[in-house]
């Protein structure tokens, strides 16, 4: 995964007010990264087949055990510029 594939994932739940529920649950499930990426290789092809740049994140999400991480930090990073502007 991208960082900017990471860096839409993030501002999206950002965006949706989903970004410190998806923080809490990408901690959560980070021992389920490499799980996680063999589900994606699974679900990759039926993801695609949608043919929506979403579902394309979301296959690349799931193909790859460190986007969590890249996930994370992006959200640390929007919080962090969130909380300077204030």
């Amino acid at each position: 995964m991208s960082a900017d594939t990471a860096r839409r994932i993030a501002i999206e739940l950002v965006r949706h007010g989903l970004g410190s529920p998806a923080r809490l649950l990408l901690d959560a499930h980070r021992p389920l990264g490499p799980l996680a990426a063999d589900a994606g290789a699974a679900l990759a092809p039926l993801l695609r087949v949608l043919g929506q740049r979403t579902s394309g994140d979301l296959a690349e999400l799931l193909d790859d055990e460190h986007a969590m991480e890249r996930v994370i930090r992006e959200l640390d990073d929007l919080e962090a510029a969130r909380a300077q502007s204030s």
